[in-house]
């Protein structure tokens, strides 16, 4: 069997619609954002059942300017050497490093300068954790990422209010009152939802290939 890791289901929609017919082998974790949940959730799942392999997926931030919303990272420094040529040979993707962080990279000079230093591509909150939870099983991992935004196409509002990560969820009214408070912000978040749904088609279509072929 397959396990194929989402941080949220608003990214994994695509995939799950396609394995309704009932694939017996890819089972899907949600582990939430960022390290504390994730390192929680990871461990019971992968403990619960037995896999030929895992693939960590999901959307990630652009910290490298070359990268577009919906473009696709194969992280190399997360990934087993085996599975990376698997998918150098299916996929269309940038292959380079993604960094795990404990927050946000927001700024375009935020984002400039943490490319500049760590030698990154994109950041994501959860991958590190999933890869320390397979090292130690010696269960071999792919590292996938959709670029869900960049400097040039960012957040349409502060992340906290697009996202509690204490609860896990978008509170509806924090998000109303502040697009009440910055109006320009509507337009914005219809822009985010098209790179989401960008993001999330370049990866149903990526995890749709790797399953089978991989």
């Amino acid at each position: 069997m397959i396990a194929v890791t989402f941080a949220l289901r608003s990214e994994s929609a695509g995939l799950r619609r396609l394995l309704q017919g009932g694939d017996q082998r890819t089972t899907v974790l949600h582990t939430g954002v960022g390290a504390k949940i994730c390192r929680d959730r990871i461990e019971k799942f992968l403990d619960a059942g037995s896999y030929r392999f895992l693939i960590s997926s999901g959307f990630a931030g652009g910290v490298d300017p070359s990268l577009g919303v919906g473009d696709l990272l194969v992280a190399e420094n997360y990934s087993d050497p085996r599975l990376l040529a698997e998918a150098r040979e299916f996929l269309f993707a940038r292959v380079g490093k993604l960094a795990t962080v404990d927050r946000v990279i927001e700024t375009t000079t935020e984002r400039e300068k943490f490319a500049r230093e760590e030698g990154a591509l994109a950041v994501d909150m959860e991958t590190k954790w999933i890869a320390e939870a397979c090292a130690r099983r010696q269960l071999p991992m792919l590292s996938l990422r959709a670029i869900s935004d960049t400097a040039a196409a960012p957040f349409p509002a502060p992340p906290a209010v697009l996202f509690n990560q204490t609860r896990q969820k978008t509170e509806p009214l924090a998000l109303a009152s502040y697009l009440a408070r910055h109006p320009g912000g509507i337009m914005r978040l219809a822009r985010f939802a098209r790179q989401v749904a960008s993001a999330r088609r370049s990866l149903t279509s990526a995890l749709a290939i790797l399953v089978r072929e991989v």
